[in-house]
């Protein structure tokens, strides 16, 4: 019996120092979870910084990128909404994007994936949003729900890294 409790107090001991052992994330998941009038919209998506590096570098102008580390990142709306002048239904959906210089394009995909397991068959739409340069940086990629107007109905969907950033009007529909 002694030595029963012995070892299940020494695998309790390294469970514990395993747990001490986990590494930070270079790239840590973020949730954002917004209701907008009486749609809850959880973006899960992990955050990339630039750590002396060039945002061409790492969203490359031109090229499908799955918009932020990891998993592609996931958008999930609790009703339809309309953006990019269409409409998206109740769903949850994969965000990638095309960089462009004044524009970017944002792209909804059915498939959830790891990385850049991108199927561009499986888009559900794409749309572009415009890009604006800031004088202030943000050193860590993100994405906001911003600029929800006084009647709940109208927002943008945000994209912010280095000096950028890129919005996407949309209306809730409830």
């Amino acid at each position: 019996m002694k030595k029963i409790l012995i070892l299940l107090a020494l695998l309790t001991a390294g469970t514990a120092i395993e747990g001490l052992a986990q590494k930070v994330l270079p790239s840590p998941k973020c949730v954002l979870t917004q209701t907008v009038g009486l749609t809850d919209i959880t973006i899960t998506y992990y955050r990339p910084g630039l750590k002396g590096r060039k945002l061409e570098q790492l969203a490359k102008p031109g090229k499908v990128w799955r918009t932020g580390a990891n998993n592609a990142t996931e958008f999930k709306v609790s009703n339809p909404i309309t953006i990019g002048g269409k409409e998206l239904p109740a769903g949850t959906y994969s965000l990638y994007s095309i960089p462009g210089d004044d524009e970017w394009t944002l792209i909804i995909n059915k498939k959830l994936s790891w990385g850049t397991q991108y199927d561009e068959k499986q888009d559900v739409m794409r749309f572009p949003a415009k890009a604006t340069r800031w004088d202030e940086k943000v050193e860590t990629f993100t994405i906001n729900i911003s600029d929800i107007d006084k009647n709940g109905k109208d927002a943008n969907l945000e994209l912010r890294w280095g000096n950028v950033s890129v919005k996407a009007p949309f209306t809730v529909s409830k």
